[in-house]
Formats: C-alpha cells, sequence, structure tokens
C-alpha cells in the first residue's frame, strides 16, 4: 500500500513566535546537508524560505548567476501559528502549526497526497527534518551561524530491519542524529541516517540471506567520550561483547550490534570531545 501522509510533532522551550521565526528565517542553518535532503544536494548552497503568502522554498546552486530551484510554495503564513507549503515537485502539502503548550511550544508538521495527486515517489522530507529544528533550537544560541555539514566520509550497513537497527544502536551505543534525542524512524524499505560527530552512517535494507558466517571483513570506529561509561551501557543493554576495554596504542574495546556487525569504540582525546 502507498503511503500518502506522515506527520510528527516537538515540543520546544520557546514561545510560537520564536519558534515561527527560527523555523523560517534560519532553516539553512537547521536542515541537515545530507546526500538526500535536498533536490540537488551535490551543488546546495543555500536553502532560503521567502516569507509571506505567495513566498518560495528556493534551492540556491548560485547566487550570482540566479541558478536556484523552487521546491514549494507558500500558501498560508500565520505568524506563530501556521506555515502552509504547497510542494513544487511533487503533489504534497505541508503544514506547520506552532501551538502554545506549558511554557513552550508544541510543533506539528503534516505533509501529505493532495487530493487527485500522484503518489508515485512521494518523499516526506518535511516531517523527516523535524527533529533537527528542534536540536538547532536547543544549541542555537552557542552554535556557529554556519550550515553544518556532513563530512566526506560515510558509511553504509545492510540490516535486515533497518529500522530496528537504528533504535537499537540508539539505545545501546547511544548513536543519534546531531544532538536529536529520539531515534530515527522508518519503515525497514529505505534509507535511514545517523550521525557520528560529522561523519554519515546509513542504514540500508540487506536483501536477501545474510553471508554464512565467516571472517570479519570491516568494522566500524567510533570515538568516544567516556570510554567506560560507554562500555557499561552497551554491555547493561545487551550487546556482545568481543572484548573488553584494553590499552593498544588507543583504549578500545570491541562489541557486536543486533545482527551481527562489528564497533570498535576508542577513547576519545581530550582535543576530540564534544
Amino acid at each position: 500500500m502507498t503511503r500518502t501522509s506522515a506527520e510528527s510533532s516537538v515540543e520546544l522551550a520557546t514561545d510560537p513566535e520564536t519558534a515561527f521565526r527560527i523555523f523560517t528565517e534560519e532553516i539553512n542553518l537547521w536542515w541537515v546537508r545530507g546526500p538526500i535532503n535536498a533536490y540537488d544536494a551535490s551543488r546546495l548552497a543555500e536553502l532560503r524560505l521567502e516569507p509571506g503568502v505567495g513566498g518560495r522554498m528556493l534551492e540556491i546552486y548560485d547566487e550570482a548567476s540566479g541558478d536556484q530551484l523552487e521546491t514549494a510554495r507558500i500558501t498560508a503564513w500565520q505568524p506563530g501559528a501556521l506555515l502552509v507549503m504547497r510542494d513544487s515537485l511533487q503533489d504534497t502539502e505541508t503544514e506547520v502549526r506552532f501551538e502554545p503548550s506549558g511554557d513552550g511550544t508544541r510543533v506539528s508538521v503534516s505533509q501529505r497526497l493532495v487530493p487527485g495527486g500522484d503518489p508515485t515517489g512521494l518523499g516526506f522530507g518535511w516531517v523527516a527534518m523535524l527533529p533537527t529544528f528542534l536540536a538547532w533550537t536547543r544549541r542555537r544560541d552557542s552554535a556557529p551561524r554556519t550550515p553544518r555539514e556532513v563530512g566526506r566520509l560515510g558509511i553504509a550497513l545492510y540490516y535486515s530491519d533497518p529500522a530496528a537497527a537504528a533504535r537499537w544502536l540508539r539505545g545501546v551505543f547511544g548513536l543519534g542524529s546531531w544532538d536529536v534525542d529520539q531515534a530515527p524512524e522508518g519503515d525497514g524499505s529505505g534509507w535511514i541516517e545517523l550521525h557520528i560527530g560529522d561523519s554519515l552512517l546509513i542504514l540500508f535494507p540487506l536483501r536477501g540471506e545474510r553471508p554464512a558466517e565467516g571472517p570479519v571483513t570491516h568494522e566500524v570506529w567510533v570515538h568516544v567520550d567516556d570510554l567506560e561509561a560507554h562500555f557499561a551501557r552497551a554491555r547493561e543493554a545487551g550487546a556482545v561483547i568481543i572484548s573488553g576495554i584494553a590499552l593498544h596504542g588507543s583504549r578500545s574495546y570491541v562489541a557486536e550490534d543486533l545482527e551481527g556487525h562489528r564497533w570498535t569504540f576508542v577513547q576519545a582525546r581530550p582535543t576530540m570531545r564534544r
């Protein structure tokens, strides 16, 4: 069955007017520059959302030459309350609501196929990116005013159930998506991103049977701030410990995840720590 809608919400410790302003004016800072997070991610220089009804969501490739692409058009603009956009590249409409919630704001995003629209190849990027908006609101007071880019090295791992793997990696190894508190969602059929520092970890669905047990052909190495605490957390959460903490130039230990991938966790140097 083709999925035709998606929705999500987050709680922010700020008022609705400020939340609306951050969402719209600082989109170039909170929207992660991942490989699939733009129509033409390889050329993207800036994301821009023009204010007001009729305003455009733009991917700017070259400001000087005017090389840009409209990806959405604003159909409702109520600062502190409501933002609605009609996608220009697919038949979806995105509604963003800003509602008072205690001392803060609940931001809710729903993206859905428009009546009579073509469901082929739908994506729900606005919903998927909402946790990174939450993360930006929490760190923006001390963060540099430059877009956060992924590093040049990315690692892809294949799992029978990528969504379950993402939740396990979050819960057991503490891996996440740049300060995001929740594990990425997914239906096991598509692309799920995690970030380790500025490096990209992509979880893909495994096609066919996993190869029979044989020699280990690869491991993922991750530097962590507190190796003892990380080791204790992983062991208590049920990770298979292949080798405990030892000193081999750097202090490290090795563990397996829920589907048998091996991970080496290394104590980060003081200059590497967050």
